[in-house]
């Protein structure tokens, strides 16, 4: 695991106000589920369902698969590195520049990795091809008739596609009832993301039945806590309770994009969802993220640390527009010092 992911409060003794440093959206009411939570702390006291049921069985009626072919994991991480390690010894190819833990998973497990910037350039030996559909840190959304003719195209070669950022976008992408129905595709799903509860750490995977028995064989007995699927099952039959205005987010997205480019000295790549990558013209972003937080109890992701990207880079994830408009006055007065 690399350091240097979003949400490290902890390295701020004078505190953070402000978090743009996940891509969780903010403004999430979560009453509902800390009630409900509140009547099962005794829970405790017993050793969680070792498989995550009955979260699979929901899932199931929500998704339209057989509950066989879901996998439950301890956020979407565990996915990625359960992936790798029941598939110990391949090689694979990672798109890039994206979420440093595939590259991490598969090399810890015996991996030979091949980073790629781009689908056209997939390896004819390569046995797994890692991508985030959006794509953290970029933004970007592959689009679904793309991906759907890769895959028939190396249908010698298994996709782990996480679509952790499934909810956040207006982008088609693959259906997990239809990613199925492919004996050389695994879906990563992240209900963290979903319902903005990153201390829960709640996931799962979707695949085949062949692949499915593969990853199940090598999971931890009880890697998913009590609270996390007395949680995930509060929160998957209240859905409602947790419609997000994506409209509203993305249009939030675009005008804090809009507005970074008129401020000068940035340039803000094009985003499909509720985060930003900015490259700066000058100065390092570790820089501007000590700033921000210092001065402003702001914080924003250092990007330095992706493979393909430099120390200019950081990326914003939008949160109320009141919020927004304090980010957008810090960063312009950083620049303009």
């Amino acid at each position: 695991m690399v350091i240097g992911h979003g949400n490290d409060k902890y390295k701020y003794e004078a505190g953070i106000k402000h978090d743009f440093s996940s891509n969780i959206p903010g403004g999430i009411d979560h009453s509902g589920l800390v009630e409900f939570l509140k009547d099962r702390l005794l829970s405790i006291k017993d050793y969680p369902n070792p498989t995550g049921s009955p979260l699979d069985e929901l899932l199931s009626k929500r998704l339209d698969i057989p509950a066989e072919c879901i996998c439950i994991t301890n956020g979407a991480t565990e996915s990625i590195y359960l992936t790798a390690q029941s598939f110990h010894g391949s090689r694979s190819a990672i798109l890039m520049p994206t979420f440093s833990e595939y590259a991490d998973a598969c090399r810890m497990n015996g991996h030979t990795v091949k980073s790629i910037f781009s689908l056209d350039a997939i390896p004819a030996d390569a046995q797994f091809i890692w991508l985030c559909n959006p794509n953290n840190p970029t933004g970007s959304v592959l689009s679904r008739e793309e991906l759907l003719d890769c895959i028939e195209k190396h249908q010698g070669s298994i996709f782990v596609i996480d679509q952790s950022y499934e909810s956040l976008t207006a982008e088609p992408l693959l259906r997990t009832n239809e990613a199925v129905l492919y004996p050389n595709v695994i879906l990563i799903h992240s209900l963290t993301k979903e319902f903005a509860i990153p201390g829960l750490r709640l996931g799962y995977l979707t695949a085949p039945l062949s692949l499915i028995r593969q990853i199940a064989a090598h999971r931890m007995p009880w890697s998913v806590n009590q609270l996390a699927i007395q949680a995930g099952y509060y929160l998957l039959q209240h859905e409602d309770e947790y419609e997000l205005d994506l409209e509203g987010l993305l249009d939030e997205c675009e005008y804090v994009g809009r507005r970074l480019t008129e401020i000068g000295g940035m340039e803000v790549w094009p985003s499909k969802t509720n985060f930003l990558l900015v490259q700066l013209r000058n100065g390092k972003a570790s820089a501007l993220k000590d700033y921000l937080a210092k001065e402003h109890q702001i914080l924003i992701r250092d990007c330095s640390n992706f493979e393909g990207l430099d120390e200019r880079f950081f990326r914003i994830a939008v949160q109320s527009p009141e919020e927004n408009e304090l980010l957008l006055s810090a960063i312009e007065e950083w620049i303009l010092a």
